[in-house]
């Protein structure tokens, strides 16, 4: 009997064997899963810019509120939505051109509100050969009906327009704007009891003067890094202004320059399509010229643009409305090393303005001598006129704006300044990852 009562016992153990088995197994699968996502979420959130492709300098916002609430963005006026609304808007004419040549070079032509020069630019463009085969950015400092009618008649190329929606001139009654408590002139704070910082001299802010800065400011971290357009763009961006006359041969020309940069002038951070001395034509040698980056006709990539989106704060805290200035005094110089910029013998584009940006155009003609312009268009300019065989000259210790001018001011209340590090970082989570230094 004592045989037969333990005949059941190794059944038993067997069975609980094989249920600790399956339990150990589901275990283990389920530590595998969760292993696996973990690494993978872990893998996503460190990579760093530099170890990622361009395509995840996207915004990292999920809609156009996110970035307004986070960063505490001045509150919007009806029109400054509106104008945020039309940013979405796809490009005019991709029904004449439906596609952009694969090497473009995206053009971005930035505008206040002087539509007599307006026209002057938007007719050279229609000459240049190679338009059609890219898209023109057009970005506006505030709304002006006259300015919008002349970018609905552009039909020769695709187009697209952008709004500073934080323009000063969107805010009539608060800041950016002009706010009823605003300090003016020359106005003591404490004693006026009016809000505001002066600039260096004293002065406190002209919303007129300032909305030059931080136009160009909004429009860069826009073109490069909010856009859905520009978005997977690796090659180079022209920008010019409203007062630049362009030559036909200025796109072919451009797209040799940027095609030869890395090759015959590595240490160049971009291409100009006109001399720094805006009164130059060019010197007609047979040679390209390397020397400091001009304000006209000016083109530079993404790793360039990288660069200089690390350098927000000595941008947006220094004591000067003009933003070419602010980028001669003290951005460029931060780079620790020259900045070159690459260009031919002979311009390719003409700087024709006789009056300030924010003039405005007052009567027919007030900013043009008879109504037009008078810029001879010889054959030469109609065809590409660099050579790659040339050789480089690099001009140094040329005159102009440099490291340690303390800047004409305008720029000294900490609103604007605190606005225009908040540009910066609208379409960018807070990083502090280096940035690689070469070019592309």
């Amino acid at each position: 009997m004592a045989a037969n009562c333990k005949n059941p016992r190794p059944k038993a153990g067997a069975y609980r064997r094989f249920l600790s088995l399956v339990f150990v197994t589901l275990v283990g699968v389920l530590l595998l899963v969760v292993l696996l996502g973990t690494n993978s979420v872990s893998n996503f959130v460190s990579r760093s810019p530099i170890e990622s492709s361009v395509k995840d300098l996207r915004p990292r916002y999920n809609n156009s509120s996110d970035y307004r609430l986070i960063l505490n963005l001045p509150k919007q006026s009806g029109l400054s939505i509106q104008l945020e609304k039309l940013n979405q808007l796809r490009p005019r004419n991709t029904d004449l051109y439906p596609k952009l040549a694969k090497n473009h070079i995206t053009i971005v032509l930035y505008v206040h509100n002087r539509p007599q020069y307006f026209k002057v630019v938007v007719e050279s463009l229609s000459k240049v050969v190679g338009i059609s085969e890219t898209l023109l950015i057009v970005s506006h400092d505030g709304y002006f009906e006259e300015m919008n009618k002349i970018v609905e008649g552009i039909k020769f190329c695709q187009v697209k327009q952008i709004f500073a929606p934080y323009s000063p001139h969107v805010f009539p009654d608060s800041f950016p704007g002009v706010s009823p408590n605003d300090c003016k002139d020359k106005d003591d704070a404490a004693k006026k009891h009016c809000v505001g910082n002066p600039d260096q001299y004293g002065n406190h802010r002209s919303p007129k003067i300032v909305s030059l800065k931080h136009h160009w400011w909004w429009m860069m971290n826009t073109v490069w890094d909010g856009l859905k357009e520009t978005e997977g763009h690796t090659g180079h961006i022209l920008f010019i202004e409203e007062d630049h006359f362009i030559f036909p041969n200025a796109y072919r020309n451009l797209q040799k320059l940027a095609s030869l940069k890395p090759k015959i002038c590595p240490d160049c951070y971009a291409a100009n399509l006109a001399p720094s001395d805006v009164n130059s034509r060019g010197e007609n040698w047979d040679s390209f010229i390397a020397e400091r980056m001009g304000n006209v006709g000016y083109s530079f990539n993404r790793t360039v643009w990288r660069k200089i989106h690390t350098k927000a704060r000595e941008f947006c805290l220094f004591d000067e409305y003009n933003w070419d200035i602010t980028m001669w005094a003290t951005v460029y110089p931060s780079f620790g090393h020259p900045v070159y910029t690459l260009r031919g013998p002979k311009t390719s584009a003409v700087h024709f303005g006789k009056c300030g940006l924010h003039q405005g155009h007052g009567d027919k003609g007030a900013c043009i001598d008879n109504g037009a312009v008078n810029i001879a268009v010889e054959d030469v300019d109609k065809v590409v006129n660099i050579n790659s065989k040339w050789e480089v000259r690099f001009s140094e210790n040329q005159p102009g704006y440099k490291a340690g001018f303390k800047g004409w001011g305008g720029w000294g209340d900490e609103r604007d300044r605190a606005l225009c590090l908040k540009f910066a970082e609208m379409h960018h989570f807070k990083s502090t990852d280096s940035v690689p230094s070469s070019d592309d």
